[in-house]
């Protein structure tokens, strides 16, 4: 099972269209979209019905007050969460609280990240006994979205994160 979980909507409304709709498409069982975002649901149940998915649920909600019931445990957890800056400081870190507490035992959270968090996030999980391993590094474009945005978009480094049981920390 897979749960991809999104902005608290700021994200581009075809990001948890892509995750589900890719995930089942790379063989998860079912996969189940927690968003907020009403642009990017209705994306994503157009998306479901053209490629006739059975095994999508959706959820419409706010993932950093989500709570996580019994049933939702999942052997991977994807997750694209705000960066947590200025009006938000921490949601990033929210986000992952609610993937980890909802993993398996031997589940994994995928997760991007601004890469001047890294040691941050490598400390915090280093102390809960997770493994960090950066997958990938890149750059995200993001676009002049509120008031306080001076410049019309700007460049991000942002990592592609693997967060598993065990002590190992790769690629930081």
């Amino acid at each position: 099972a897979v749960v991809s979980t999104q902005s608290t909507g700021t994200s581009e409304p075809d990001v948890a269209s892509s995750v589900s709709v890719g995930s089942v498409m790379l063989g998860a069982g079912s996969v189940t979209c927690i968003e907020i975002d009403s642009d990017a649901i209705a994306d994503l149940q157009q998306n479901i019905e053209e490629f006739e998915m059975e095994n999508i649920e959706v959820i419409q909600a706010d993932v950093t007050r989500f709570s996580v019931r019994p049933e939702f445990k999942f052997d991977t957890v994807i997750t694209n969460p705000p960066f947590g800056t200025k009006n938000n400081e921490g949601i990033d870190m929210k986000f992952l609280d609610v993937a980890l507490s909802s993993l398996t035992p031997s589940g994994t959270v995928y997760s991007f990240h601004k890469t001047s968090t890294r040691d941050f996030i490598v400390r915090r999980m280093d102390s809960k006994g997770l493994s960090v391993e950066v997958l990938a590094e890149m750059k995200f474009k993001i676009p002049q979205m509120y008031k306080q945005h001076k410049k019309k978009e700007v460049l991000v480094d942002v990592d592609f994160i693997r967060i598993a049981a065990g002590s190992t920390v790769k690629g930081s």
